[in-house]
């Protein structure tokens, strides 16, 4: 029986000549480059200049002091200015009282952070001609951080006129609600919150505004209605309370003024708490000390 003829597979036709090899890589043309490395170039620069332009410690000649203290349409320049007179000030640099009737001025300037920092900075120099009768007038400032500030800085004075206010550094902040209506945003208690920083925001009974509240004091939220609560003017939105460093403060002056009233302050600082440090434990039960040494003289 003849064999059937063996079929093959037909070859493919051999086509390497159309198979097209890998292209070359086209590298970056100059202009692409220029933008890549200013682009990443920015990005290190901008936070740096940021931080140049906000940082207080950078130096100011003589002739930038005075245009800060002179930059009413930025407040930030003109704490720049008084951070940098403060620290002159403490090194006895006779040069810088050509700014005293500045520092006078700014007692009563209409931002906060800018008479809050003024009120310190009188304090580095006892012997400022008008210092003292001012820091008195601003223990009636309607901000409590800069009646606190001007208290601390009458005790430099060896006036205690402000001890109410150093006892009130001590003590949580009581925000009030401003207006009834419920809330729609809010923070969370422990969180820790600048001055002036947002605690809640709330909607009037009516939807006619938004009002935010904010914290008039640094330091930590300890309560705080939450989203969805209903609060009347008048009433308890929050509790704040008092930054460590403002605590510190507060304790080291009472050392020196402090009387027999203000333990009841003082004491909570001497327990043994997490947010408590071993630094203000330990002021808290010298100034207790100090105090009850006095008392019995």
């Amino acid at each position: 029986m003849p064999s059937s003829p063996q079929t093959s597979a037909p070859r493919a036709a051999s086509n390497d000549s159309a198979i097209p090899g890998p292209k070359p890589k086209r590298g970056m043309s100059r202009t692409q480059k220029i933008l890549f490395f200013t682009t990443g170039w920015l990005i290190v620069l901008m936070p740096f200049l940021f931080w140049w332009n906000t940082w207080f410690g950078r130096h100011l000649s003589d002739q930038q002091l005075t245009e800060y203290l002179h930059d009413d349409k930025k407040p930030r320049h003109i704490q720049h200015a008084l951070v940098q007179l403060g620290d002159r000030m403490s090194h006895g640099d006779a040069a810088v009282k050509q700014w005293y009737p500045d520092l006078i001025r700014l007692a009563i300037d209409p931002v906060e952070e800018v008479r809050n920092t003024d009120a310190w900075v009188m304090g580095q120099d006892t012997s400022g001609a008008g210092f003292h009768e001012t820091l008195l007038k601003m223990l009636a400032d309607s901000s409590p951080m800069v009646r606190g500030n001007a208290a601390l800085s009458l005790v430099r004075f060896g006036d205690a006129s402000g001890r109410p206010q150093i006892v009130a550094l001590l003590q949580p902040a009581q925000i009030i609600a401003p207006v009834s209506g419920h809330v729609i945003d809010s923070d969370r208690p422990g969180t820790a919150i600048h001055q002036s920083g947002l605690l809640a925001k709330l909607a009037s009974a009516d939807s006619s505004q938004m009002v935010e509240v904010r914290s008039p004091i640094p330091g930590r939220i300890r309560s705080v209605s939450q989203s969805g609560a209903n609060v009347t003017a008048g009433t308890e939105i929050a509790v704040v309370n008092p930054a460590i460093e403002q605590v510190w403060e507060a304790l080291r002056a009472l050392y020196l003024v402090g009387q027999i009233d203000d333990l009841d302050a003082i004491r909570p600082y001497e327990r043994d708490l997490p947010d408590i440090s071993n630094d203000v434990r330990q002021q808290a039960q010298e100034t207790e000390k100090a105090i009850r040494d006095r008392s019995r003289h």
